[in-house]
């Protein structure tokens, strides 16, 4: 098989491949020492034919592929695909629609949270992909033959389990579920990141306003210093030193130095001049303009319900073959605990008739669970 190394051996491919309803779509790229992830290879296949692009290529310009992402006649299948969009969104500025993912697709039929793709290829097909490449630097050149294989190979079996899912969902009458899915995942808002919610992702917990106003400073200045040097977060500053200097706020590079999460020497560096100063742009905030903090969901009742509503989820995914992860998160439970009117996924939707109104009852005592021949089993009390 040759490869597309070629802008007008990929606008070619495309006009090609732009004439099926449906084609299957992967790419491999490189991220560990980057921010953006850098496009290596895009592979593709119709039902006639799969091709791989050296995206990577001299000369070669990849506008061919961007136009065919956004063809509104094509249904682009992917397999995980938040990632491969991020990556067409960085490069081209536009979001791949409509689009099919086969792992929320699996997760809506029951094969778990979050399946492998060669997990699920073997489940459906069978077969068992070769997993020998999949770590392999696709950056180099030229690309082996056996890459080659590996990266046909993954579009080609695509074909097989979207095949197998489609028909599916469409005899469980849930095509509409993934739908749904797939409009928050194609949505620009979704990939569209700015630096100043950069403290979102965040897992360290604040207490007081002033540690959150720091922590949006320091995390948005993070964001800012790797997306201008393309180099990852963590390299810039890892996670466990953001959550410290927003704690401990030092206002000098003195106090900065006796933090113990960041490496020695850190404070005599550039880097060290810019941490106070954006830990002196959060103090000097005003309060009344920071989001709320998120106290502590409440006492032993609250975790008590929440721990009820895990067993209700369970249950119900069990019952419906879904994978409880995409029926409703363990925030999504907490949330319901506190509040009826919570705005959750698990209260819209598919999600609201298949759980969330039954969470709503067993929360008011409407419903209970109770173990009969050793199953736990809803009671209506209504």
């Amino acid at each position: 098989m040759d490869l597309i190394t070629t802008t007008s051996e990929l606008a070619a491919a495309c006009g090609r491949l732009a004439k099926h309803w449906v084609i299957t779509v992967d790419t491999e790229f490189l991220r560990e020492t980057t921010y953006y992830p850098l496009l290596c290879v895009v592979q593709m296949a119709s039902v006639e034919e799969a091709v791989v692009v050296d995206t990577l290529a001299e000369g070669i310009d990849l506008k061919p592929f961007f136009d065919l992402m956004a063809d509104e006649n094509v249904l682009k299948v992917f397999h995980a695909a938040r990632q491969d969009i991020e990556i067409v969104w960085h490069q081209a500025g536009i979001v791949p629609h409509p689009i099919f993912d086969t792992q929320v697709a699996a997760m809506v039929l029951g094969y778990g949270d979050s399946i492998a793709y060669d997990q699920l290829v073997e489940r459906i097909t069978g077969h068992r992909p070769d997993k020998t490449h999949r770590f392999t630097d696709w950056s180099r050149r030229p690309l082996t033959e056996e890459q080659m294989h590996y990266a046909v190979s993954d579009v080609t079996h695509l074909r097989d389990v979207f095949a197998a899912l489609d028909a599916d969902l469409k005899k469980r009458g849930r095509s509409d579920w993934v739908s749904e899915e797939m409009e928050v995942l194609t949505s620009p808002k979704t990939y569209d990141f700015h630096p100043e919610r950069a403290w979102e992702r965040l897992k360290t917990r604040v207490r007081k306003p002033k540690e959150l106003a720091v922590l949006m400073e320091v995390a948005a200045w993070r964001e800012q210093e790797a997306q201008s040097r393309d180099v990852p977060r963590s390299r810039v500053l890892k996670d466990d030193a953001v959550g410290d200097i927003a704690t401990h706020a030092p206002t000098s590079l003195e106090r900065l130095a006796n933090l113990r999460s960041l490496p020695k020497g850190f404070d005599r560096s550039k880097w060290g001049t810019d941490i106070v100063a954006a830990v002196q742009r959060g103090l000097a905030r005003d309060p009344a303009t920071l989001p709320k903090i998120e106290k502590p969901r409440g006492n032993s009742n609250g975790a008590a319900t929440v721990e009820l509503l895990k067993v209700l989820l369970r249950m119900t995914s069990e019952r419906h073959a879904v994978a409880s992860k995409v029926i409703a998160t363990v925030d999504d439970l907490e949330q319901i605990a506190a509040d009826d009117d919570a705005d959750v996924g698990a209260l819209r939707g598919w999600r609201r008739e298949l759980f969330g109104e039954a969470a709503l009852s067993l929360k008011h005592g409407q419903l209970a669970l109770a173990i009969e021949k050793g199953r736990v089993v809803r009671v209506d009390r209504k």
